[in-house]
């Protein structure tokens, strides 16, 4: 069974396993899906409080949690949500996905 795992951990272990530095927007843009993958990064950053772990046992809940992170912080701000893409969701699965 796939389970999806979001942490702070999580993500810093993604950037070390790939020798990507935090402030390396470009290499951040690759590893999570391309344009916008940074993005999408940050926004795993800000949706996970610093200390919690998240888990989902589905793509489709993982992908759902995302996105309502990001329209509940669009329209905090007042602007239009970003849509979360297909290939974004494809290399976040690569580095959350934990095998059970």
């Amino acid at each position: 069974m796939t389970t999806f795992i979001l942490s702070h951990q999580v993500l810093d272990e993604v950037l070390l396993k790939h020798r990507v530095k935090p402030n390396d927007l470009s290499g951040i843009d690759k590893l999570f899906g391309g344009e916008d993958g940074y993005y999408w990064y940050h926004t795993m950053r800000h949706m996970c409080p610093k200390t919690e772990v998240m888990v989902w046992t589905s793509q489709a809940d993982m992908r759902a949690a995302i996105q309502g992170a990001e329209n509940k912080t669009a329209e905090e701000d007042e602007v239009k949500a970003q849509p979360l893409k297909d290939v974004h969701v494809e290399a976040i699965t690569r580095h959350l996905a934990v095998e059970l």
